[in-house]
């Protein structure tokens, strides 16, 4: 996966579809993110570059609720990768 602009924006267009709002913030965020799960709210830090912003979307994404019939298919096809990847970490760590 790509650490560009585009890729962040498909990232953040899973979480739209299944109706999370990201928000970019200053605070204190000791992982740099913050989630409002009840709210489904998602709060990044500001300050984080591309490759920062994704490689955080893509740790909160598999502890996410997503409506996986909500994305579309490019964004199942991202979530199905995510979450492969996602296995394959926790298997070999």
């Amino acid at each position: 996966m790509k650490n560009n602009p585009s890729t962040l924006n498909k990232l953040e267009k899973i979480l739209s579809e299944s109706d999370y709002v990201i928000r970019y913030e200053r605070g204190n965020f000791q992982s740099g993110y913050c989630v409002l799960e009840a709210k489904k709210v998602v709060v990044l830090n500001k300050f984080l570059n591309v490759e920062g912003k994704i490689n955080t979307l893509i740790e909160i994404i598999p502890q996410l609720s997503i409506t996986y019939d909500q994305l579309t298919h490019e964004g199942q096809k991202l979530y199905d990768e995510i979450m492969k990847n996602s296995v394959a970490e926790e298997e070999n760590p």
